[in-house]
């Protein structure tokens, strides 16, 4: 049986690295009542922070993967996720995997703070009382609610997100850059299309994220209450809370992976591509592509899915543990 609390003051004793270690190996400690949604927004925004830091290189191939036009004759730039990724370095160096990662690293912090404040009210309009248990389709259906609010904040930044990593891929055919970085890709953008072009993808992106928080967070949930000792989903160690956040988020892929191949097509199209939208985007893709183009880049997305999303969840969780021991009344 481990001695939490001997471990506590031997880590105390050993200084600041120590003592982060001991708190992130420990189980977390009760919890009185949900947390509010103040605690879930500084939690959600430092759990988003995660994600991307631990996600963007993965993404950057999936999107050069399912934005890539296929020639009848041409080889495609890209066979596969592992393809990608040496022609990304050797062409553009390391920094190229992580090209248009500023415009969703500003968006993140808002993005998953109404993530989870956007969870939180979806689980209290389904409440009766403030402590009462909810079933899994009931969380489903707040993570559903969650994938609304969030859509709002996350179009503008994965448009420009898209486009630059988009252009990563041209200049390194000797294409020069239209765009010098996030803001003056907003700033043409906008010059050009007005807030309809920061916003294309609007449909695309509420098809992807509705269904697939729900995912997210009712498999989170799920695996949580499976994990922890009594059921109640509280009192997880760190590594329980990363399987379960990593898990969630292959959940989420799954459900999600086609909408997002359309999206990703809509908005790193030029203006007039696609006049009817998102369903000219799939008739063009079905038709010279095939179903299966629905799933292109599904390697670097699962690949990406475990670690990111463990890494998001394991740092949600890690806050919050914190909030609820030294701001118990946030």
């Amino acid at each position: 049986m481990v001695d939490w609390a001997q471990l506590e003051k031997e880590a105390a004793s050993h200084g600041l690295l120590w003592n982060f270690a001991y708190k992130v190996a420990r189980p977390a400690k009760p919890r009185d009542g949900p947390p509010s949604s103040l605690k879930n927004l500084l939690a959600g925004s430092f759990g988003g922070i995660c994600l991307v830091a631990a996600g963007h290189p993965l993404d950057t191939i999936k999107v050069r993967l399912q934005t890539q036009t296929v020639v009848a004759g041409q080889a495609p730039m890209y066979t596969g996720g592992l393809d990608c990724f040496r022609k990304i370095v050797a062409r553009e160096g390391f920094s190229g995997l992580y090209r248009g990662m500023l415009a969703p690293l500003l968006g993140v912090t808002p993005m998953y703070a109404i993530c989870f404040v956007g969870y939180d009210i979806g689980q209290r309009i389904q409440r009766k009382t403030p402590t009462e248990r909810l079933s899994l389709l009931q969380l489903f259906n707040a993570g559903c609610i969650s994938g609304v609010f969030t859509t709002a904040v996350m179009v503008p930044g994965e448009r420009v997100k898209c486009i630059l990593q988009i252009q990563g891929a041209q200049v390194s055919q000797g294409i020069a850059p239209k765009y010098s970085g996030p803001k003056d890709v907003f700033v043409k953008v906008y010059a050009e299309s007005g807030i309809r072009g920061i916003y294309k993808g609007t449909v695309a992106t509420l098809l992807r994220d509705v269904p697939g928080s729900g995912a997210y967070f009712g498999a989170y949930e799920y695996l949580k209450r499976t994990l922890s000792k009594d059921g109640s989903g509280q009192n997880l160690r760190m590594h329980e809370a990363l399987f379960a956040g990593g898990m969630a988020g292959i959940a989420n892929w799954c459900v999600s992976i086609p909408a997002d191949v359309l999206k990703s097509r809509l908005q790193t199209a030029p203006d007039g591509t696609y006049p009817n939208g998102l369903r000219d985007v799939f008739r063009t893709l079905v038709r010279n592509e095939g179903y299966l183009a629905l799933y292109k880049g599904i390697g670097p997305v699962m690949l990406r899915a475990f670690p990111a999303n463990a890494a998001m969840f394991g740092g949600y969780e890690f806050m919050l543990n914190q909030l609820y021991e030294f701001f118990p009344n946030l």
